[in-house]
């Protein structure tokens, strides 16, 4: 499998970092599409992090830990089948038609986390069809006290060419997220803030 719908979750603009920093960052994040099963793709993305596994799993599950590096604006309803509320636009507020909705479907406290995001007007028309098939799961494994490893599986996405180039957005798009956790986690600066 591999991965990750947080593509949908981390739909974040393409953000602009120091070449320095970011030569340095990119490195750290790998992108790997899997198309074993002829309908479907799944979009594996995976790093390691020099913190504490419980500084990512704040960052994943708090509204404080997404504002810090996702996000202008979050709500959180951190239960199973609560919700992830967040908009990207700073002036924009929770509920306009700029708020991404992610259901949390099921989690594993420090280990797994399942969410489903609502497919709204920012989003190609033809992900519609395919909503109730779209799910992001993302793992955490503490390597060390100080080293912790997230795989995002992003699942659901369909085996043609608008996936396709879907796929490559998305892949862009998340790694530039990720490196900006990663920024964060290690020194209390996200590389872009929103």
């Amino acid at each position: 499998m591999r991965k990750t719908f947080h593509t949908l979750l981390l739909l974040f603009p393409l953000l602009v970092i120091s070449q320095t920093s970011k030569e340095s960052l990119q490195k750290r994040v790998t992108s790997i599409v899997d198309s074993s099963h002829t309908n479907n793709l799944v979009l594996k993305q995976s790093f390691e992090v020099n913190v504490a596994l419980d500084s990512v799993w704040n960052a994943y599950t708090t509204k404080k830990g997404w504002e810090s590096w996702a996000t202008s604006i979050a709500e959180i309803d951190f239960k199973i089948n609560g919700i992830i509320k967040t908009n990207y636009n700073k002036d924009g507020k929770i509920g306009d038609d700029t708020t991404i909705t992610l259901h949390i479907i099921n989690y594993i406290p420090k280990r797994m986390l399942t969410l489903q995001a609502e497919i709204t007007k920012n989003f190609p028309e033809f992900m519609k069809e395919d909503e109730k098939d779209l799910y992001n799961m993302i793992l955490f494994e503490k390597i060390s006290p100080t080293k912790t490893k997230v795989i995002s599986y992003g699942i659901g996405y369909k085996h043609n060419e608008k996936y396709m180039s879907l796929i490559k957005f998305f892949i862009q798009g998340n790694e530039q997220s990720y490196l900006n956790l990663i920024s964060y986690l290690e020194t209390g600066k996200p590389s872009v803030k929103y």
